[in-house]
């Protein structure tokens, strides 16, 4: 039996289904995120397929917090060996802009809700690209030593308040989440940010009061949120920002003294992208339809506490698979979280987001 490898890449979805199943043994190699997010898509998808699909072995890859610059790369070489990609929606927009990721027709290929509510409709909103296709709602948060500090952080501002909270912080190395938080901190309204962040003078606002924090932060690279986990677990940060799911994971799962600092939160979406030309891609589309069906999403809310896409999936999130403990009060989207939130503005994020990162890094290295 020949053995044909397949290049999955967590967060890349589908084209048009169809075409017979292939009796040859096939490897899906799943570009994901790492950590406790990879494990609750082993758990919740890759595992059940397996047992279902005896001829298909899925291999994890953690590197899709590069996967905009390698499918460029790889593009431009010609040579595109990435069959699915997990990416977040900003990524999406930009990938399926530069005609890089495959447009789909999400009714055809992905399976309708229980009651029949066609895909399109059950994800909604949710659907911010043509070649985007959602399968979680997740958010970047802060968690806190509560153990080390004297007073609790409830505010965002807290996080800038260096005399009242004293100690290092985590950070993302990015600009995205880092600039918006600057600004509601410094006073903006959060419903006003955009529009701050579209005039220079907004930005310069932003990077100042980064400013007033800049020599207190260790920062962690992009989809490496495990870094800033590590970093409050062994007591050299305060403050962390990372995605809630892996703050969850460090709290209920390995009981770390770490408290969650929800206020405003930025709420976002990952899911699937198909590159362009790239392999296997009926053998990827059989799967697709699998991993992203009602059932198969509240499955890994079992998992992880980030909420589903899919409107049909949320009544069927129960409790956690191994802690026996409700997982709605630890979803982003639970209300008594959800009290303040900043709703990611994709749109902005695609057009200013290469603009953004050089003057983020011109401003780390002063």
């Amino acid at each position: 039996m020949k053995l044909r490898k397949l290049t999955l890449t967590a967060g890349a979805l589908a084209l048009s289904l169809g075409g017979a199943a292939t009796a040859q043994a096939v490897d899906l190699v799943v570009v994901s995120w790492g950590g406790a997010y990879t494990a609750s898509q082993q758990n919740a998808y890759h595992d059940p397929y397996m047992a279902m699909h005896g001829d298909v072995k899925i291999i994890n890859d953690d590197s899709a917090g590069t996967s905009l610059a390698k499918l460029r790369a790889q593009n431009e070489a010609g040579n595109v060996s990435w069959a699915l990609v997990d990416v977040v929606a900003s990524t999406g927009i930009s990938l399926c802009d530069e005609g890089l990721v495959e447009e789909i027709d999400h009714d055809k290929v992905l399976a309708a809700a229980p009651d029949g509510t066609p895909a399109s409709e059950d994800f909604g909103d949710l659907i911010v690209s043509p070649c985007f296709i959602p399968q979680i709602v997740y958010s970047t948060a802060f968690g806190y030593r509560h153990d080390l500090l004297k007073h609790k952080p409830r505010k965002i501002k807290d996080v800038f308040n260096l005399h009242r909270f004293p100690g290092k912080r985590s950070l993302e190395k990015v600009a995205l989440n880092n600039l918006e938080w600057a600004l509601i901190a410094d006073g903006v309204k959060p419903s006003e940010v955009y529009n701050v962040l579209d005039t220079p003078a907004g930005v310069r606002r932003a990077f100042a009061m980064l400013d007033t924090i800049k020599d207190h932060v260790v920062w962690w690279d992009a989809g490496k949120a495990s870094v800033a986990i590590q970093l409050l677990a062994d007591g050299e940060v305060v403050i962390a920002s990372a995605y809630n799911g892996r703050l969850f994971s460090a709290i209920e799962e390995d009981k770390q003294p770490i408290g969650m600092l929800w206020d405003w939160q930025v709420f976002d979406i990952d899911g699937w992208v198909v590159p362009k030309g790239g392999p296997h891609q009926e053998e990827v589309l059989k799967y697709l339809r699998f991993a992203t069906d009602t059932q198969r999403l509240a499955d890994q809310a079992k998992y992880i506490s980030y909420g589903p896409a899919r409107k049909s999936s949320a009544p069927l999130v129960g409790k956690h698979a191994t802690l026996g403990i409700d997982m709605a009060p630890h979803m982003p989207t639970d209300p008594k979280n959800a009290k303040n939130t900043l709703l990611f503005n994709y749109e902005w994020w695609a057009d200013n987001r290469d603009d953004m990162d050089e003057r983020f890094e011109a401003w780390l290295a002063r």
